[in-house]
C-alpha cells in the first residue's frame, strides 16, 4: 500500500468468503501489480484442520488477521483506497491463539513468558487495528505516486541485460 500504485487486499474466506471473491476480481481487473494475502491454516498450527475455516473466522475476530482492500483507482475518484471490510475486534487474541498447538505450547514450558508475550500480543493487535482504522476513515487521501521512469541511460543499459 506505500507504493500507492499497488493493488493489495488480506483476505480470510473462513471470515468472509464474498470478501474473498471481491478481492480476487478487484485484483485481476487492476491494471497493474496486485498483491492478495490470503490467511492459510496449515496443519504446522497444530489444529483440528476440519475445523479451519472457523480458525480463520477466528483470527479476523480478534482482530489478528484484519481483512481489507486496497484499489488504488478509488485514490483517482477522489476517495479513500483502503477499505477495510472486517469489523473491530470482538474476542480477545488469547482466545484465538490458544486453539493453536503453536502458542499453547509456550504455556506448558515456560508459562509466565507466554503470559508476558500474550499481553504484547494483545497489545499489538489493538495498536495496529487502531491504526488501520485511522487510515481507511472515509475521505481522500494523498498516496504516494509511482517512482519516475529509470534514465534513459540506465533503461538501455537494463534492456541489454547489464547489472545496474
Amino acid at each position: 500500500m506505500q507504493y500507492g500504485n499497488v493493488y493489495v487486499a488480506q483476505v480470510a474466506m473462513g471470515y468472509n468468503d464474498a470478501q474473498t471473491v471481491r478481492a480476487f476480481m478487484e485484483a485481476e481487473s487492476y491494471n497493474g501489480p496486485s498483491l492478495i494475502i490470503a490467511y492459510s491454516h496449515c496443519i504446522a498450527h497444530g489444529i483440528n484442520m476440519t475445523k479451519g475455516m472457523t480458525n480463520q473466522k477466528l483470527a479476523v475476530e480478534c482482530g489478528h488477521w484484519p481483512i481489507y482492500r486496497f484499489d488504488p483507482r478509488l485514490a483517482e475518484q477522489g476517495k479513500n483506497p483502503l477499505k477495510l471490510d472486517s469489523k473491530p475486534p470482538k474476542i480477545k487474541f488469547e482466545d484465538y491463539a490458544y486453539m493453536e498447538t503453536r502458542y499453547k505450547m509456550l504455556t506448558k514450558s515456560h508459562p509466565e513468558e507466554a503470559k508476558r508475550l500474550m499481553k504484547l500480543a494483545q497489545e499489538d493487535v489493538e495498536a495496529r487495528w487502531k491504526a488501520l482504522e485511522e487510515l481507511a476513515k472515509e475521505g481522500p487521501i494523498s498516496v504516494p505516486k509511482p517512482a519516475a521512469p529509470a534514465a534513459p541511460h540506465v533503461q538501455e543499459r537494463v534492456e541489454e541485460g547489464a547489472d545496474v
